[in-house]
Order: structure tokens, then C-alpha cells, then sequence
């Protein structure tokens, strides 16, 4: 357990994050009076996600592995950081969508099936949280392995010539 301690305390930061990204966006009004612009903003967390990531293996290199680390060290390093999300992150998604914008999936249905993108029962099976439990633990897998295969590529330590 010793050895995955920074993940552990990693994802958790991940998670806070995640949580008041949401507090923001509900205050943006992304959740209702502009939730027209959700689906292209909320892409902009990106920016803090792989921040994290590379100050978490840039802590992994300094402080677990005394400065010398390899590619599948931080890649690996950053895969345990994302399992540790996407356990987290029904957690997460049940606090934001209960607590921090109740209203979420009523108004993303309305919006939907108002704008024709989508029939109110095709908004009710995708737009619910079962749904996207399921969507925020793949997303955390896939995302967080994508982002630490390339963010292990530049944390890593570079070869003495």
C-alpha cells in the first residue's frame, strides 16, 4: 500500500477537483440557463486533468522514485491514478448530480428533446445516473490512460549520455 500512496492521494486531489469544476460549472450556469454550451465547455477541464497528472507523476519521479524514473514507471504510476479515479468516481457523480445540480438531468433532457437532438425517451436512457456512472468510470479508464501513456513521455527521466 506504502508504494501507491501519491496515486492514492493523487486521485483523491483528482476527485476534489473534479467536484469543484462541477460547483463552477453549475455556477456558470452550463447546467441551466447555459446548458447549450455544457457539452463544448465542460471539455475545457482538460486543462486541470492533465495538470494533475503531471504534477502527480512529476511527485512519483521526486519522491517515490528519488528522481530517475522510466516511461512504464510513470505510465504505470498514472494507470493506478486512473483504476483509483474510476473507483472514485461514482462517488463523485452521485455527489454532483444529487447534490451540486439536482436539476442536471431535467434540464439536459428539456434541452435535448426541445432541440430535436434527441426523443424524450432516448434523453431519458442516456441523460440518468446509472448512465453516467457507467460513462464516468470508462471515461476515467480510458481518458486516464491515454493521458498517462503521453504525460509519462515527458516526465520521464532523460537518458545520461
Amino acid at each position: 500500500m506504502k508504494n501507491i500512496t501519491i496515486e492514492i492521494k493523487w486521485a483523491v486531489i483528482f476527485a476534489v477537483t473534479a467536484l469543484a469544476w462541477m460547483v463552477l460549472e453549475k455556477s456558470l450556469g452550463w447546467h441551466d440557463v447555459h446548458i447549450d454550451q455544457h457539452a463544448t465547455l465542460t471539455n475545457i477541464f482538460a486543462v486541470p486533468a492533465i495538470v494533475i497528472y503531471v504534477l502527480a507523476l512529476l511527485d512519483k519521479k521526486k519522491n517515490y522514485y528519488k528522481g530517475e524514473m522510466t516511461y512504464l514507471q510513470g505510465f504505470l504510476s498514472g494507470v493506478i491514478i486512473s483504476v483509483i479515479v474510476a473507483v472514485l468516481s461514482p462517488f463523485t457523480q452521485y455527489i454532483t448530480l444529487t447534490y451540486i445540480t439536482p436539476q442536471y438531468f431535467e434540464n439536459i433532457i428539456e434541452y435535448s428533446v426541445t432541440t430535436g437532438e434527441l426523443t424524450r425517451e432516448q434523453a431519458e436512457d442516456w441523460f440518468n445516473m446509472q448512465s453516467y456512472i457507467v460513462q464516468s468510470v470508462i471515461g476515467a479508464l480510458i481518458m486516464g490512460v491515454i493521458t498517462s501513456a503521453i504525460v509519462a513521455i515527458f516526465v520521464k527521466s532523460k537518458k545520461q549520455s
